[in-house]
């Protein structure tokens, strides 16, 4: 059975009532009260593109998220993404928790097979001294070999190392000494940065695969749903992380996170015309990368942009967005990450849905 909160006014925002020690636990205990709601920040855009005005948009953008009281807001992370730049999320996270008030900021996520555990362990720890206790250390897998490649390492790798480096880094955060040894990584060494929350900030999983949905289960962590999935995969993989948490002795988390394209306007046609371009190109791209791999036999990011959007994509009025995300709601999702600043659309035209999302949709939910 699927456990569905129920939604109760906290005025003022619970994380204002209590330390950062006690955070943890608070929200574990609270989240599943009624749904919040999240931002992916727009990193990606065209090459030679101004960085410096990407920056200054997203400051607006974070600003605007905070006073709409979103619960969190995410950045994510890509190299060598030619014709396209990426923001990399460590700095960029640091300069937002300045205008971020009390939204949490995370990754969305870290390739941590790319990355060198003692590193990612100790910057996850200051940013979370930096934001107050508020970070949420998101990461995955990655699946660009030319990414793998220009690291000199091996996709075939990816799992073992991304366990190995997950494992190693909770040690990092939790323990006096550690000794470990592996088959990526050794280490003897006495840990000198450590988190503010505790045990450590909440470890959000990108599964998107049903093994990989297990594997978020069996470690102990939050499910990070797959973007792209539809409805009927994403019910099909609730079943299965619930019943992997039974089988493996796991508490629920108090985050249970789906993420959608979502765009939302005064009327269904004009969200339909204004995101069908960018969506389409975007997907288009994810498909050169092979990125509909992990979706049912016949599902595929070339489709027509009817048959695409179908069940995957939340576009509409505000009350049609209201019922869909209902939908999510029912199913047991509790956080609900929206996407809606794509590689095509004008910072403007984002920073407008992302305000009409705030004023008009979310306050159903409150």
């Amino acid at each position: 059975m699927r456990r569905l909160g129920v939604r109760v006014p906290l005025s003022p925002p619970l994380r204002a009532l209590v330390s950062s020690s006690d955070r943890t636990a608070a929200q574990a205990t609270h989240c599943d009260a009624f749904m919040r709601f999240g931002l992916f920040l727009g990193t990606e855009y065209p090459a030679r593109r101004s960085m410096v005005a990407r920056v200054d948009s997203l400051i607006e953008q974070v600003r605007l998220a905070r006073d709409l009281r979103f619960d969190c807001a995410l950045a994510g992370q890509h190299y060598l993404s030619y014709p396209v730049q990426i923001l990399q999320p460590t700095p960029l996270l640091g300069r937002l928790a300045a205008e971020a008030g009390d939204m949490r900021l995370g990754t969305g996520i870290v390739l941590l097979p790319l990355q060198h555990p003692v590193d990612m362990a100790e910057q996850v720890a200051t940013l979370d001294q930096i934001t107050g206790g508020r970070f949420i250390f998101g990461t995955g897998l990655g699946y660009e070999r030319e990414e793998f490649e220009a690291f000199g390492l091996e996709v075939s790798d990816r799992v073992g190392r991304f366990e190995e480096s997950l494992a190693l880094m909770k040690r990092l955060w939790t323990e006096d000494e550690v000794h470990f040894k592996g088959e990526h990584f050794t280490l003897h060494t006495r840990p000198s940065s450590w988190p503010l929350q505790k045990p450590y900030p909440p470890v959000w999983i990108a599964a998107n695969g049903h093994g990989p949905v297990r594997r978020a289960a069996r470690l102990g962590d939050v499910w990070f749903a797959n973007p792209h999935a539809r409805f009927s995969t994403l019910a099909e993989q609730m079943d299965i992380y619930e019943a992997a948490l039974t089988e493996y002795g796991t508490d629920r988390p108090g985050d249970v996170v789906v993420s959608r394209e979502v765009f939302v306007a005064e009327s269904s046609a004009e969200a339909v015309r204004v995101a069908r371009p960018a969506l389409h190109e975007r997907y288009r791209v994810y498909s050169a990368q092979g990125q509909d791999e992990q979706l049912p036999p016949g599902d595929r990011f070339e489709s027509e942009f009817d048959a695409l959007a179908a069940d995957r994509f939340v576009l509409g009025d505000p009350q049609q967005c209201i019922e869909e995300i209902r939908r999510y709601e029912e199913l047991g999702f509790n956080l609900f990450i929206i996407d809606y600043h794509w590689l095509d659309l004008d910072d403007a035209t984002a920073l407008n849905t992302l305000r009409l999302f705030g004023e008009r949709v979310m306050p159903a939910f409150r």
